[in-house]
């Protein structure tokens, strides 16, 4: 197999760019419709901590920005009726094997691996089912999965960041779960709720880090999951 040429490189990043201009607008109605109601629905907001979108190693612009429309969602769904908002949050220990890769962050019992206030702020914060986890899966060695044994939403949004690590794992977990179950289970990522980090070539050979180009790693993989099934919306409305 020969390698791709730039030229057919350029051309698959233009088909993506194409594919993504191109995504709906999801409206509450037909989501509602499709799950059978709002209570059966539930809001999955993952890793939207200070340690990524406020202070820390981590913390990144891109993902600050996040909080405004994931606050007015999560606002939205609770007017709607929704009463599941499941959040999985780092927590790790101060001997994290994750650290290896992308170095101390939202280390249990710091302020880093709190929820970021204008989440913590609103006013059905104690509906918030907090899931600490200690690796990318929202699903290894957590509660969620007797959470959604317990609670067996037919519709799952999920939001947060970073859209090529733990949203990823996030979104693929829950669609392949439901596959060998049979169940209906719709997942949908709205664009305007996710994203990643941003680290280009020369700053990260500067810092000693691997480069992640946020935005080229958020385009692939929201492309990746529409690839599985995952029902990607510009946003919901």
């Amino acid at each position: 197999m020969s390698d791709l040429s730039m030229a057919e490189v350029e051309s698959f990043i233009a088909y993506i760019d194409d594919a993504l201009s191109q995504l709906p607008v999801l409206k509450w109605d037909d989501l509602e419709r499709e799950a059978g109601g709002a209570d059966d629905i539930a809001v999955l907001c993952v890793d939207l901590t200070n340690a990524f979108a406020k202070f820390g190693n981590l913390a990144s612009p891109r993902v600050a920005a996040l909080i405004e429309p994931i606050a007015r969602l999560f606002r939205r769904a609770y007017e709607r009726g929704v009463r599941k908002f499941v959040l999985p949050q780092d927590c790790h220990p101060p001997d994290s094997p994750e650290f290896e890769q992308y170095g101390p962050h939202a280390m249990c019992g710091t302020d880093e691996w709190e929820t970021v206030q204008e989440l913590k702020g609103l006013p059905f914060s104690d509906l918030y089912q907090i899931v600490p986890k200690t690796s990318l899966n929202p699903a290894i060695d957590t509660d969620l999965p007797a959470w959604l044994d317990r609670e067996r939403p037919r519709g799952i949004i999920v939001t947060g960041d970073c859209t090529d690590l733990c949203v990823y794992q996030s979104a693929m977990y829950l669609k392949l779960r439901a596959t060998p179950r049979k169940e209906h289970c719709a997942v949908v990522v709205p664009r305007d709720c996710v994203d990643t980090y941003d680290a280009t070539v020369e700053p990260a050979r500067k810092l000693g880090i691997v480069p992640h180009p946020g935005e080229l790693m958020h385009r692939l993989f929201l492309y990746h999951m529409m690839l599985n099934g995952i029902r990607i919306a510009q946003r919901i409305e």
